[in-house]
């Protein structure tokens, strides 16, 4: 009995892949083993760094509030420990807007935490 190979599937499957790697450099983006290998490279990275964004966007967050804290005579912990105690629940997101684009809303917000 002959064996019995399923190439419709396995052109499919290695024209994927290669659809991924397009844009590629070099041999990456058209022979099959190199390109396999770069897009689950790539795949690897990307799932990674959607964790790695939240932490950096996290850190500018809390950059950009306290440079806006400090114009103001107080630091970012500080800032935070009141913002807390006086329950006012603004996330670092919204805060960091509010010091970058509204700089009197921020102001208005430190005045009230004095």
């Amino acid at each position: 009995m002959p064996r019995s190979v399923n190439s419709v599937a396995s052109r499919a499957r290695r024209k994927k892949i290669l659809k991924q790697a397009k844009g590629y450099f070099g041999r990456r983006k058209n022979v099959w083993t190199v390109a396999k290998n770069a897009v689950e490279k790539a795949l690897l990275y990307a799932y990674r760094d959607r964790k790695t964004k939240k932490r950096n966007f996290k850190s500018l967050w809390i950059m950009r509030i306290n440079a806006a804290a400090h114009q103001h005579g107080i630091t970012y912990s500080e800032f935070m420990y009141k913002l807390k105690t006086n329950n006012i629940s603004l996330n670092r997101k919204v805060l960091a807007d509010l010091a970058m684009n509204n700089p009197n809303a921020f102001e208005a917000i430190v005045k009230s935490l004095k």
